[in-house]
C-alpha cells in the first residue's frame, strides 16, 4: 500500500534538461520562422539583452539550416522528376510486353527500369529523412528563443520606477518582522510546517487563515465589479502545456524550476504532469487548439489557485517567513486580445509612433490599474516598476512589477519586495498552444490570426499578508490592524490581539 501511495511522488525537474516528451495530441507550435530568418540579428541581440546568451546564435543557425533544407528540397524535386519519368517509361514498357518480337528486350528494359526506380526511391527516402531532421532542429532552436522585448522595456538589469502608491508610513518604533508578529499573535506556525512538509512551508492560524480568505474574496470582488469572469482552475497541468506557456529553463543555470509528478511505471506512456507555479498556465491552457471569435475579445478571466514553486535560495532575509515559499495561494488575471493591426507591434515592438494602443496594451493597463487599486485600498505603500530585459521570463514582451514596503526588509533591499506582476506575452503563448482568433477585418473573409495574451497577479496571498502584518502592527498596543476593506470578510474584526 505504501508503494502505491508513493507512485506519484513529487520530484524536482532538472532545469537543464526537458524531462518530458510532447505527446502526439499536444498542440503543434506555429513559430513565425520567416520573421526569425528575416531578422537574425534582431533575435541575437534580444537574447543577449535578456541574458539568453546560449540561445543568441539560434537565429543564425536557423537561417543556415533553412538553406540546407532548401538544398534538400531541390535535390528531392530533381529526383522526383526522374522518378516520374521512370514511371512513364515503365508504363510504356508494360504496354509493349505483349509484343512477341520485342518481348525479351522489353522484359530486360523493364527490369532495369525497376532497379533504377528502387534506387531512386531509397535516395528520395533519405532526403525526406534529412528534411524532417532539419525541420525538427529548426523548431527546437526556435522554441528556445524568448519573446522579443517591448520598446517600453529598459535594457540591462535595473528597473525604472514609474510611480508610487500611498505615502511612506511613519513609525517611531523598531520595525518588527511578520515572523515575530505572527508568532506573538499566534497567526503563523513555521516549526510545525517544517516537521510535516519541510522548509518553505507554513501554517496560517486563526485570524491569518481568515485573512487569506478575505484577500481572495476581496480581489475577486474587484474583478467582478469590472465584469471579469471567475474560473477555478486545476493546479496540475501537463508539462508540455507549462513549457508552451514559457515555463522552462532560462539557460544552463536553470533559474526556473518546476515540480514534476513522478508517474507509476504503468503510467509512463501517459503525458508527464507538473504542479503549476501560477494559474497563468491552466488558464492559458483553457483555449488550447481553440478558435476565439473577435466579438468575444478581449476575453478576461480571473481565478484563485494553489501554486507550487521549487525556487532555491539562501535562508536569509529574502527567504525568511512568508516572502518566498514553495506552496501558496494566488489570484491570477489572464486575458486574450486581438493582435495589433501593424506587423511591427505583433512581434513585441510597441513604438511611440503607433496612433492607437494595441488591444493587449489596453488590457495590460487595466490589470495594472486593478493591482494599484487593490494594494492602495489595503493601505500599503508601494512602488511601480517597468522591469528590465534581464528580468523578463521567456514569454513576456513587457512586464510591470509592483513592490510593497516591508519595514523588516529595510537593510536587505531598501524595504521593497515584489507583490504583483503583469506581463504582455504577445502571440508567444497562442502560437505554442494553437489558440486562434477569427476576424473579419482582413477583407471581410473571416481569417484566423494569433491572439495576444496578457497576465497579471491580482493577489499573491503570503506576501501581501506579510506586508499587512508588518505595516499594520502597532507597537504600543501590541495589536495588528485589519484593513477596512477586508473587515466584511473577517466578521467585522478590526484588530488582532494576543489571546
Amino acid at each position: 500500500m505504501a508503494c502505491r501511495c508513493l507512485a506519484r511522488r513529487i520530484q524536482l525537474l532538472n532545469p537543464q534538461r526537458r524531462s518530458y516528451t510532447r505527446p502526439p495530441n499536444a498542440p503543434k507550435p506555429a513559430i513565425d520562422l520567416k520573421h526569425i530568418r528575416q531578422n537574425p540579428g534582431l533575435y541575437e541581440q534580444n537574447c543577449i539583452d535578456r541574458n539568453y546568451k546560449h540561445q543568441a546564435r539560434n537565429s543564425w543557425r536557423i537561417l543556415e539550416l533553412h538553406e540546407q533544407w532548401q538544398e534538400q528540397q531541390q535535390q528531392g524535386r530533381s529526383l522526383r522528376e526522374q522518378n516520374n519519368h521512370l514511371r512513364r517509361q515503365l508504363a510504356d514498357a508494360a504496354s509493349r510486353s505483349g509484343d512477341a518480337e520485342g518481348g525479351t528486350k522489353s522484359t530486360d528494359k523493364k527490369d532495369s527500369l525497376l532497379e533504377e526506380a528502387k534506387v531512386l526511391k531509397e535516395r528520395i527516402g533519405q532526403i525526406e529523412g534529412r528534411e524532417a531532421a532539419i525541420q525538427l532542429e529548426i523548431e527546437s532552436l526556435a522554441l528556445e528563443l524568448p519573446n522579443l522585448s517591448s520598446q517600453h522595456t529598459p535594457n540591462g538589469e535595473e528597473p525604472e520606477v514609474i510611480g508610487y502608491i500611498n505615502e511612506m508610513p511613519s513609525s517611531n518604533h523598531t520595525p518588527r518582522s511578520h515572523v515575530d508578529i505572527g508568532a506573538q499573535l499566534e497567526l503563523l506556525d513555521f516549526a510545525s510546517a517544517a516537521t510535516t512538509s519541510g522548509w518553505g512551508y507554513y501554517f496560517l492560524l486563526n485570524e491569518a487563515a481568515l485573512l487569506e480568505q478575505a484577500l481572495i474574496q476581496y480581489s475577486l470582488s474587484m474583478a467582478l465589479a469590472r465584469r471579469w469572469k471567475v474560473v477555478s482552475p486545476p493546479s496540475t497541468v501537463y508539462s508540455h502545456i507549462a513549457a508552451a506557456c514559457g515555463f522552462q529553463p532560462r539557460d544552463q543555470h536553470g533559474e526556473q524550476q518546476v515540480y514534476a509528478i513522478e508517474q507509476a511505471e504503468k503510467d509512463k506512456a501517459k503525458p508527464a504532469l507538473s504542479l503549476a507555479g501560477t494559474a497563468e498556465i491552466p488558464l492559458a491552457g483553457m483555449k488550447v487548439n481553440s478558435i476565439l471569435e473577435e466579438t468575444n475579445l478581449p476575453l478576461k478571466v480571473i481565478g484563485a489557485s494553489r501554486c507550487y514553486r521549487a525556487e532555491a535560495g539562501a535562508r536569509g532575509v529574502d527567504t525568511k517567513g512568508l516572502y518566498r515559499v514553495h506552496e501558496f495561494t494566488k489570484v491570477e488575471m489572464f486575458g486574450w486580445t486581438m493582435p495589433p493591426l501593424s506587423q511591427s507591434t505583433a512581434h513585441g515592438s510597441f513604438g511611440d509612433a503607433d496612433t492607437a494602443k494595441p488591444p493587449s496594451t489596453v488590457l495590460f493597463e487595466e490589470m495594472v490599474e486593478m493591482q494599484k487599486d487593490i494594494l492602495g485600498s489595503l493601505g500599503l505603500h508601494c512602488r511601480i516598476l517597468e522591469m528590465p530585459s534581464t528580468d523578463l521570463g521567456a514569454s513576456a514582451s513587457r512586464k510591470i512589477d509592483i513592490e510593497a514596503f516591508f519595514p523588516s526588509r529595510l537593510e536587505h533591499s531598501g524595504g521593497w519586495g515584489e507583490v504583483t506582476s503583469a506581463s504582455i506575452c504577445t502571440d508567444y503563448q497562442s502560437r505554442r498552444l494553437g489558440t486562434r482568433a477569427r476576424t473579419a477585418r482582413s477583407g471581410g473573409k473571416g481569417g484566423l490570426e494569433w491572439p495576444h495574451t496578457v497576465n497579471g497577479t491580482a493577489m499573491a496571498v503570503p506576501r501581501v499578508l506579510a506586508a499587512i502584518m508588518e505595516n499594520g502592527w502597532d507597537e504600543p498596543t501590541q495589536t495588528l490592524a485589519i484593513p477596512t476593506v477586508l473587515r466584511p470578510w473577517m466578521g467585522g474584526i478590526e484588530r488582532v490581539k494576543k489571546g
